[in-house]
């Protein structure tokens, strides 16, 4: 009784604090998909399961995928076995030809219950899911079941021998799925445009190149597992579950890869704050701020993360000092030291062997505008200056005499486009 009452509290405070946090375009989506996994659920509850086992089995493979769910880059929480699992279960259209008539409000139901099934353990032990990536999930298969499942008894039609042909069904599969994946981008696009205050077109962008492959991948495994599971019966869902999984554990690899890079950049940027080098969270403020002057300016997802990691370490150098600079302040240095500086801590990075591109970054952070630095670089100077000149501070009165010094030396010493998307930034409070 203890264990479950303290998971029930657990689960209570994991939902509460999700939802304190989620925003009004991703409240609408969650709306939306729990109206839908509503109306599918009583249905099938009211009219009973078509081929139950099918539906036990299918749902089973997406409560494991759902239970697998890993975080990629860029903060965007993904399924892959669950969500292939539930486009083959809306794409399969017979079973030892035996033709399946599920309706298209079962499918929404078995995923709905699927993915609700998987999401339960990791709630009881404090770690929620995404909701707006859950219900995203549910509304792009409830938008192709819907779609399809009324296509499927006149493609199974098609199938009949002696001219039994699947390319037909195919054509149909494939062309619905590229729509529903487009649908999939823009929506997640509309929902990251407004989490983290970027344009509309860099979002889409951005979730084309980030996003869009593995959707294809996860596509093209729905759609063979229906055609397994039309061939083998249910024992497709235990060969294709093997794979998907190895799958699955590279890309968590992959992400924790990422996650590890990110957090050592992070450690090694509070050297020089420990060493009292630097103000306290000089480092952290000022690639919170390139970051958001970066989304400004259109830089793709890739080149934000460079950004972060060069605008972390961006004053690394300074450990090569004798005699610290007071506050840290490279901004009231001579140009030659703090290009020293900027060299030095150049070098340090390329000992990693990896970050040579944000070393390059680094070290031309304090190059002239007539040397044409990297974007990223010119980036870094302006949000490093505002922040030695303000630090910490709400102070609008300091930050808007800090910004009218920049914008008075932009031309020469920084790049104009770099100080009015700062001047952007401050003024919306992006940061």
């Amino acid at each position: 009784m203890i264990t479950t009452e303290r998971v029930r509290r657990t689960t209570g405070r994991s939902l509460s604090t999700v939802l304190r946090r989620l925003d009004s375009g991703q409240l609408l989506l969650i709306c939306a998909a729990g109206l839908v996994a509503l109306v599918g659920v009583a249905h099938t509850a009211a009219v009973g399961l078509t081929q139950p086992e099918i539906a036990v089995g299918f749902g089973a493979l997406i409560a494991v995928g759902e239970l697998a769910r890993l975080t990629m880059p860029g903060n965007r929480e993904v399924a892959p076995i669950g969500a292939a699992a539930a486009l083959g279960y809306t794409l399969l259209l017979d079973l030892s030809q035996t033709p399946l008539e599920h309706p298209a409000l079962q499918v929404v139901a078995v995923i709905a219950v699927g993915m609700t099934a998987g999401a339960l353990p990791h709630l009881a032990v404090g770690r929620p899911p995404r909701l707006d990536a859950m219900a995203r999930r549910l509304l792009t298969g409830a938008l192709l079941a819907f779609a399809f499942r009324p296509l499927a008894a006149p493609l199974y039609e098609m199938t009949k021998p002696p001219t039994r042909t699947w390319w037909p069904a195919l054509v149909v599969m494939v062309t619905l799925i590229a729509i529903t994946l487009l649908i999939d981008v823009l929506i997640a696009a509309l929902l990251r445009a407004e989490q983290v205050r970027t344009a509309f077109r860099v979002a889409v962008r951005d979730e084309i190149n980030m996003a869009f492959p593995l959707g294809a991948a996860v596509a093209s495994s729905g759609v063979l597992l229906a055609l397994a599971t039309h061939s083998m019966d249910l024992v497709a869902l235990l060969v294709f579950a093997a794979p998907l999984l190895v799958t699955q554990v590279a890309f968590r690899k992959y992400a924790g890869i990422r996650a590890t890079y990110l957090q050592t950049v992070r450690a090694l940027s509070r050297v020089t704050e420990v060493g009292g080098y630097v103000e306290p969270g000089h480092s952290r403020r000022v690639s919170r701020l390139a970051v958001a002057i970066g989304r400004e300016l259109g830089m793709a997802e890739p080149e934000l993360l460079e950004l972060e990691y060069a605008a972390l370490m961006h004053d690394i150098g300074q450990l090569s000092l004798r005699d610290p600079i007071p506050g840290g302040a490279t901004v009231l240095t001579e140009p030659e030291q703090a290009r020293r500086i900027a060299e030095l801590g150049a070098e340090v990075i390329r000992q990693t062997g990896v970050l040579d591109r944000v070393a390059e970054v680094v070290s031309r952070q304090c190059d002239p505008i007539t040397d044409d630095p990297p974007l990223s670089s010119r980036i870094i100077k302006v949000a490093n200056a505002y922040d030695d000149l303000v630090g910490p501070s709400t102070d609008r009165d300091r930050g808007g005499a800090a910004l009218e010094r920049i914008r008075l030396s932009s031309g020469s010493a920084y790049d104009p486009h770099a100080v009015e998307a700062l001047a952007r930034v401050i003024d919306r409070g992006r940061v």
